[in-house]
């Protein structure tokens, strides 16, 4: 009888039905969550709330899909394989996304504030009104981070350039802009670019400054990006000061 019910057309399709559409739902609930934060739908706090709800449910599709799998496989049945097969995919590919950012998040230090020189870090000025009351103190305390980012990241180091300071500052504002940054402020008084960097996704907002000044044989160029929000920037910081050095020295 259990066999019979089982082979039921109408009751095999309702079950992979309820799969897939769980395992639809836990991917959309990735670019949702996202997404609505950055349009300001509601928080990020929220935003992650609903990432971790389609992680749950990629975790009850996985397990309820190889089930069925297993289950068919057991009693001769003949369920709706592909879209059993699917579903389970598709929970893979999400505990897999997130499990990536998991893994990066473990694997570099919980800081947000990175500078290519930690005793005297460049300081932002037009940036600062951007950046909101809410958002991550300005200060660099080198006793607290110095260490910390310079055995995670040994590549963030000043940079020096045969070009004139002049040349310099306009060549820095020309990286930032072609990494896809808003500049803020090009100041060649102080010696200063300042940008702005947004993720697609959520829309967290990174802020960027260069500092050039006279250096031997040319000019000394250190950079610092700090993000307005969260304890751990998941090494992006230092990633797009890196991707700015790199481009700098290459162009």
């Amino acid at each position: 009888m259990a066999v019979n019910t089982w082979q039921r057309d109408g009751e095999k399709r309702w079950w992979s039905k309820t799969i897939f559409t769980g395992a639809v739902l836990a991917v959309a609930l990735l670019p949702i969550g996202a997404l609505g934060s950055r349009v300001g739908l509601w928080s990020f706090g929220t935003g992650f709330m609903l990432l971790a709800v389609g992680v749950m449910m990629s975790c009850v599709v996985l397990v309820t899909g190889i089930a069925g799998l297993i289950a068919a496989r057991r009693h001769g049945l003949a369920p709706d394989k592909p879209g059993l097969w699917i579903s389970v995919a598709l929970s893979v590919a999400v505990l897999a996304l997130m499990g990536m950012q998991f893994y990066r998040a473990v694997t570099v230090p919980p800081i947000h504030n990175i500078s290519t020189d930690v005793d005297d870090p460049p300081q932002f000025d037009r940036v600062i009104a951007l950046r909101g009351d809410e958002a991550n103190p300005l200060h660099y305390d080198a006793a607290e981070l110095a260490d910390t980012q310079q055995r995670a990241y040994p590549w963030v180091r000043t940079l020096e350039t045969e070009l004139p300071p002049e040349q310099a500052l306009e060549r820095a504002a020309e990286v930032l802009e072609a990494q896809g940054l808003e500049l803020v402020n090009v100041d060649p008084t102080a010696g200063r670019v300042e940008a702005v960097d947004t993720t697609f996704w959520f829309g967290f907002k990174d802020d960027v400054v260069v500092r050039v000044r006279p250096g031997p044989g040319g000019s000394r160029v250190d950079v610092r990006s700090v993000s307005r929000v969260g304890r751990s920037d998941l090494g992006t910081n230092a990633a797009r000061i890196g991707e700015f050095l790199e481009a700098f020295r290459n162009d």
